[in-house]
């Protein structure tokens, strides 16, 4: 019978993140669902956990309340409907405003993304120089935030000036897709794709390759639908090989085969090792790049038990399994109404596997209004960006004459939107802005900076050094001596 866990005097606007140990008895593995009831509003998914037989696993999530509640009850429960003995221990609940969330943020982003600076000013002898003036600029980011980029900005001086204005990363929205580089069988064309990549390559920003294959089978090409056995297996091992010579080391991350919680077209007609085999494939043409698992509904829900937490981790032990070089997660991103002690629940389990976490393509529903995405989006970027386990954040903006997939930062003249004004105020936020100081008496000026490179001016008398250094990431304070 399901179990359930009473909480009274729930408030309005206060996130809560809650855990709680749960055991089932008589069943294999069983996916435990929390759902939340209130007088007036159910919750259908607050946080799930893969349960072993006679094991306790810990189950973490949380939930923010629309209106408050006098009594509201959590439900446990199998997600397939089928009855089970669920016994739950241990539980707690942890109520936050939020700014004592915004607080905790700020905390993990100033010892996470941030790093103390001191800078040594002296003369060719070693002694101190006190005085000195000290000018730092930062010239470039560590931390990755990127947009996709779609054909629309091929000649498009606007559009360019606009990105590279903003952004350090780019992914190619279609472009790269197997339907878009071979509609038709043995006809491949790389021309849009290699006018995009020398886009990239000349304003030195990072891409991802995305994506080698799509499980989807609505988004491979129709004739390749059409193939079977040998055939099929012959046009993607072809389909590797074209791609990865065009553009070996040319992309940071490569999407190997795209949403494969949700979709197994390839394995179905190449058997349950075809996965493996592209992974093993794509690493052996590229072994610098890191390749990734990439699917949606991992964060933006724990309702959809194909996406869970759990089967995205139970997916990677598998391909790790068989030797597969899988070494990035993939969180796509699509929200609608972000649950934001969820999404960390989330992430703090994916990062106990200790590998790089990049939310690769954010953006917000467009059944909310402009104002509405923007407060969501930037729930998202701050909840992304301030922990420590994502590497890089990517959104899911590239424009077109009719608008976006979802959500625009822009209108078609790049006036910002509201959501546009949301990144561009985060951008600003994480970065340092200009450092100006005087040398103390040991002949040295201290600061904090964002993680990156930087440029440094110092001025003593009639004496003037320029000299540059990388901010890496470190407990340690960064030393920076500078000779006049």
């Amino acid at each position: 019978m399901p179990s359930s866990l009473v909480l009274y005097n729930l408030t309005y606007d206060t996130i809560y993140s809650f855990s709680v140990w749960v055991k089932v008895e008589y069943s294999d593995s069983v996916m435990i669902k929390a759902k939340l009831e209130t007088e007036n509003e159910t919750y259908n998914c607050i946080g799930t956990v893969l349960a072993k037989r006679g094991c306790w696993s810990f189950l973490k999530g949380g939930f923010l309340l629309n209106s408050p509640s006098n009594s509201s009850t959590i439900f446990f429960h199998n997600s397939d409907g089928k009855d089970v003995d669920i016994d739950i221990a241990s539980q707690s609940l942890q109520p936050f405003t939020q700014h004592q969330w915004r607080i905790n943020q700020q905390y993990i982003i100033n010892t996470k993304r941030k790093r103390a600076v001191t800078v040594h000013v002296s003369d060719p002898n070693g002694r101190k120089l006190q005085g000195a003036s000290v000018f730092v600029e930062q010239i470039s980011k560590d931390f990755p935030i990127g947009s996709a980029i779609a054909k629309t900005i091929l000649g498009n001086i606007p559009y360019q000036n606009w990105f590279l204005k903003r952004f350090n990363a780019a992914v190619f929205e279609n472009e790269l897709k197997w339907y878009a580089t071979e509609p038709h069988e043995g006809s491949v064309n790389y021309t849009i794709s290699d006018q995009m990549m020398q886009f990239v390559r000349a304003n030195k920003i990072i891409a991802r390759g995305h994506n080698i294959f799509w499980e989807d089978p609505k988004y491979n090409p129709a004739w390749v639908l059409n193939l079977t056995g040998t055939q099929l297996r012959s046009a993607v091992n072809s389909r590797i090989q074209s791609l990865m010579n065009q553009y070996k080391t040319e992309f940071i991350h490569w999407d190997i085969s795209n949403e494969m919680l949700h979709f197994d077209f390839y394995e179905q007609r190449l058997g349950p090792n075809a996965t493996f085999h592209f992974f093993e494939a794509a690493h052996e043409s590229d072994p610098l790049a890191t390749l990734f698992m990439n699917d949606f509904n991992v964060v933006e829900t724990c309702s959809d038990v194909n996406s869970s937490v759990d089967a995205y981790i139970s997916r990677i032990r598998e391909l790790r399994q068989y030797g597969v070089f899988m070494d990035g997660i993939g969180l796509e991103g699509h929200f609608t109404i972000p649950n934001l002690p969820l999404i960390r629940a989330i992430l703090d389990k994916l990062a106990t596997l200790d590998l790089p976490v990049w939310l690769t393509e954010i953006d917000i529903s467009n059944t909310l209004d402009h104002d509405t995405q923007a407060i969501y989006l930037e729930q998202v970027l701050r909840e992304g960006f301030s922990h420590p386990s994502v590497n890089g954040i990517m959104l899911w903006t590239a424009l077109h004459p009719y608008g976006c997939y979802q959500m625009c930062l822009t209108d078609n003249d790049f006036n910002n939107l509201p959501s546009g004004d949301v990144v561009d105020k985060l951008l600003q936020e994480w970065q340092t802005s200009s450092v100006q100081g005087i040398t103390d008496e040991h002949g040295s000026h201290s600061f904090y900076g964002f993680l990156g490179e930087y440029r440094i001016r110092v001025e003593y008398r009639n004496k003037t050094i320029n000299s540059t250094f990388s901010l890496c990431r470190g407990e340690e304070t960064k030393h920076v001596p500078v000779t006049l």
